[in-house]
C-alpha cells in the first residue's frame, strides 16, 4: 500500500510513499499529513471471517490487509507487546453500562490510558527499522497527558531511538505528569514547556519543519520522526479495536452481524475518531461517529457548522486535559478525504493565516454524513461520573463526556460503544470530588477511592509516588530546540 500527502506534492518529495517511510519521516509537503491512497476492504465477508478472532489474530489480519511493508515476523513481535496488558486475549473489555450501551476499555495497558493500544506495538515497529537501516532516530512527542508517557515507555532503552517528549507545565494529572518526569532512561527527555498544548504541539511541528533543526540533527547523524497521531504508525492501530469492539457485540448477540452501531469517542486531536472513521470508510457498519468534547469545543462547533475558529475561543483548562486542545492535527485527513489536496491545503493555510475556515454548506453535509457531535461541561461530567459510580462503575473525566453526548446527540434506537480512553487512577482527585471525597492529593484519592470502590490500583501508578523526580526541564517555547540539542 502507498500513502500520498494531504496538501498535495512540493515536487521535492516522491509523490507516494511507502508505510515504512511515512512513519521513520512523518512530515509531507507544504506541512501536511501522510494518508494511504486507497483502503482495503473489511466489510461484511472481513468481519464473519474473524468473527470469533482473538485481538492479536484480528490485529495481524487488518495489518496485512493493508499491505504494509512490514515483515511478518516483525508484526507478529509487535502484536507480542499486547501480552503486557491484563487479559492479553481480551486487551479491550467491553462492560455494558445501559441495555443499548457499551463502555470499551482502552486503557489496560501499561501506562492506563487508551495511547498503549497504539504505541505499544508501534514502537516496537519503528525501533526496529531504524536498527535495521542501521539508522539514529530522534523521535518527538507533544503530549497533553496520556502520548508522552505511552511513548516513553514503548522506547525506553531501544537502540537507535532517542525521545524528547514536550508536555505543557501544569496542564497534566499529576500522575501523568510523574509518569514522564520519573523516567530514568538514558535515551529518554522530558521538557515542561511553559504554555500550553497547543503550544507544544505548534513547537513540534515547526522542528519537524524546521531547516536549521534538521541541519543540526543531520551534522550527528540523527534523523528526525515523531510519535503523535501525525504518524500514520499511530492511526493503523487505533482502526483495529473499533473492529474489535464491533465484534465483540456480535459474538455477544447483541447485535447480528451487518447491524449498524453508533461509536462515540472522546476527542482532543482526533486520532481515535480517524481510527473510526477509517473503519467505517473500509466497511465497519457505523451509522455515525459521535464526538465528544470538554468545554474546549472546537469540533463540537467544526461539525455542526463547519467553522473551525481560535479567533473566538482561548484555551480552557479543564478537568479532562487529555481534551484541552483546540488545533486537533488529525481533523487534516478528514478533510483531505472530503474535499482533497487543494482544499485541505487552501483551508490549512487560511487556520494558519487567519486562524479561522468555514465550510460550505456542501461540506458541511459531507461532514455530517459520518460525524455528529457535542460536550460537557466539568459539572456535567461530574454529575456522570458519581451517578455511574453509585451504580458500581467508575469512569475518568473523559469518558463521562462520551456519556453525555452518548444521551444527547444519539438518535436512531441502535446500540452504542463508548470508549473510555483512560483509567480513573489517572484523575483521582476529579474522580474523587465527584463523589463527594476531599482529598489533598492524587496518593491520598487513590487510596480512599479504591478502598470506597472496592478496587486495586494497578502498581504502575502506585509505585509513582515513590520514584525519584529526575526529569526537571521546564522551558520557554523559544528555548525548546536548545534544550533538545543539549540532551543530544
Amino acid at each position: 500500500m502507498q500513502f500520498t500527502e494531504t496538501r498535495g506534492n512540493d515536487g521535492k518529495r516522491s509523490t507516494t510513499v511507502s508505510f515504512s517511510e511515512a512513519i521513520l519521516n512523518p512530515q509531507a509537503s507544504f506541512g501536511g499529513l501522510f494518508v494511504p491512497k486507497t483502503l482495503p476492504d473489511m466489510g461484511i465477508a472481513f468481519l464473519a471471517e474473524y468473527i470469533n478472532s482473538d485481538y492479536k489474530t484480528l490485529a495481524f489480519a487488518i495489518l496485512k490487509s493493508f499491505e504494509i511493508d512490514i515483515d511478518d515476523d516483525l508484526i507478529h513481535k509487535a502484536l507480542e507487546r499486547y501480552d503486557y496488558f491484563d487479559n492479553p486475549n481480551n486487551p479491550v473489555p467491553l462492560n455494558e453500562i445501559e441495555s443499548d450501551c457499551y463502555v470499551s476499555e482502552l486503557y489496560h495497558g501499561p501506562t492506563r490510558a487508551f495511547k498503549d493500544m497504539a504505541l505499544q506495538p508501534f514502537g516496537v515497529i519503528l525501533s526496529s527499522l531504524a536498527k535495521s537501516r542501521n539508522e539514529n532516530y530522534l523521535i518527538m512527542a507533544a503530549t497533553s497527558g496520556d502520548t508522552g508517557p505511552a511513548t516513553l515507555e514503548t522506547f525506553k532503552n531501544r537502540d537507535n531511538i532517542k525521545v524528547a517528549c514536550l508536555y505543557p507545565e501544569g496542564g497534566t494529572s499529576d500522575v501523568q505528569r510523574l509518569q514522564m518526569v520519573t523516567e530514568d532512561a538514558p535515551n529518554l527527555k522530558v521538557i515542561g514547556v511553559k504554555g500550553n498544548f497547543d503550544d507544544t504541539q505548534n513547537s513540534l511541528k515547526s522542528l519537524l519543519a524546521s531547516k536549521e533543526f534538521e541541519e543540526e540533527l543531520s551534522r550527528q547523524n540523527i534523523k528526525l520522526s515523531a510519535a503523535n497521531s501525525v504518524n500514520f504508525g499511530r492511526i493503523i492501530f487505533q482502526i483495529i479495536y473499533h473492529i474489535y469492539s464491533y465484534l465483540q457485540l456480535v459474538r455477544r448477540q447483541e447485535i447480528a452481524l451487518g447491524e449498524e452501531i453508533y461509536l462515540t469517542v472522546p476527542s482532543g486531536n482526533f486520532g481515535n475518531a480517524l481510527g473510526a472513521y477509517y473503519a467505517k470508510k473500509a466497511g465497519l457498519p457505523i451509522h455515525k461517529i459521535l464526538i465528544a468534547s470538554n468545554s474546549n469545543n472546537v469540533l463540537t462547533d467544526w461539525i455542526k457548522n463547519g467553522a473551525y475558529d481560535l479567533n473566538s475561543r482561548s484555551l480552557i483548562k479543564t478537568q479532562s486535559p487529555a481534551m484541552d486542545i483546540l488545533i486537533s492535527s488529525n481533523v487534516e485527513r478528514i478533510l483531505f478525504d472530503k474535499f482533497g489536496a487543494t482544499r485541505t491545503r487552501e483551508l490549512m493555510e487560511e487556520l494558519r493565516e487567519d486562524g479561522a475556515y468555514q465550510l460550505t454548506k456542501i461540506e458541511i453535509e459531507a461532514l455530517q454524513d459520518d460525524f455528529d457531535a457535542d460536550y460537557a461541561t466539568d459539572e456535567e461530567g461530574q454529575e456522570i461520573i458519581a451517578e455511574y459510580a453509585n451504580r458500581g462503575y467508575l469512569m475518568d473525566p473523559h469518558t463521562a463526556t462520551g456519556v453525555k453526548v452518548y444521551r444527547r446527540v444519539s438518535k436512531e434506537p441502535l446500540k452504542t460503544v463508548i470508549y473510555s480512553t483512560a483509567e480513573w487512577t489517572k484523575f483521582s482527585p476529579t474522580v474523587a470530588n465527584a463523589l463527594g471525597i476531599e482529598v489533598k492529593n492524587d496518593e491520598e484519592a487513590l487510596d480512599i477511592i479504591s478502598k470506597k470502590m472496592g478496587l486495586k490500583v494497578s502498581s504502575s501508578i502506585s509505585k509513582l509516588f515513590k520514584r525519584d523526580i529526575v526529569q526537571d526541564s521546564v522551558v520557554e517555547k523559544e528555548d525548546i530546540m536548545r534544550e533538545m540539542l543539549k540532551f543530544l
